[in-house]
């Protein structure tokens, strides 16, 4: 595969433009180029999952090699796709969030909710908590960003909770709470002794 053809540019990715739909993100389309052996349709869906995916791991405004190993494992998993591709994909994905994420952000969420179903958005959603714990911390910003997508795909606040309630030991504002109460029990408990 050329330097030229993985950027975007020939005459193969203008050849393919007329048939993509015109609602896709310059992200979407871009990965969805390197899934050309899937059907259309599920390249563009495997291509906002991943970038929603790499959303949430840049929310802080790192991808940790954890949440990157995550990425891959769900996007090859989920996409049936080999190893090889995940890794293209996914290396797309977080690429493309770090360049364009604040104005395509919303774009591709809209995108997703359209190609997918509610059950397919659950589990979107799900990924997106499994990816932000990876590296065993939901920082604020990464739950900000999970609650924000779950918005944008028109999920309800049970939707978000009982999603983000497989995950709650690694979101950093209760781990941080829990050591507030842990310290306050210990200091009422050393005064009493004294």
């Amino acid at each position: 595969m050329s330097l030229l053809r993985l950027l975007g540019f020939g005459a193969e990715a203008d050849a393919g433009a007329a048939d993509r739909d015109a609602d896709d993100t310059r992200t979407m389309r871009r990965i969805a180029a390197e899934l050309e052996a899937l059907p259309a349709a599920r390249a563009r869906y495997l291509a906002a999952f991943a970038c929603i995916l790499g959303r949430v791991a840049h929310a802080d405004s790192s991808v940790s090699a954890e949440e990157t190993a995550k990425m891959r494992e769900i996007v090859q998993v989920l996409g049936h796709l080999p190893a090889v591709q995940a890794v293209l994909v996914v290396e797309i994905a977080k690429n493309q969030v770090r360049l364009f994420g604040g104005t395509e952000n919303f774009l591709v969420s809209r995108r997703f909710k359209e190609l997918s179903t509610a059950a397919q958005r659950i589990e979107l959603l799900d990924c997106v908590f499994a990816v932000s714990a990876a590296d065993e911390s939901i920082t604020v910003a990464e739950e900000g960003q999970a609650r924000q997508i779950s918005r944008e795909l028109g999920l309800t606040h049970e939707e978000f909770v009982a999603a983000r309630a497989g995950y709650v030991e690694h979101v950093e504002a209760l781990k941080a709470f829990r050591r507030q109460q842990a310290s306050a029990a210990e200091a009422s408990g050393g005064s009493r002794r004294a």
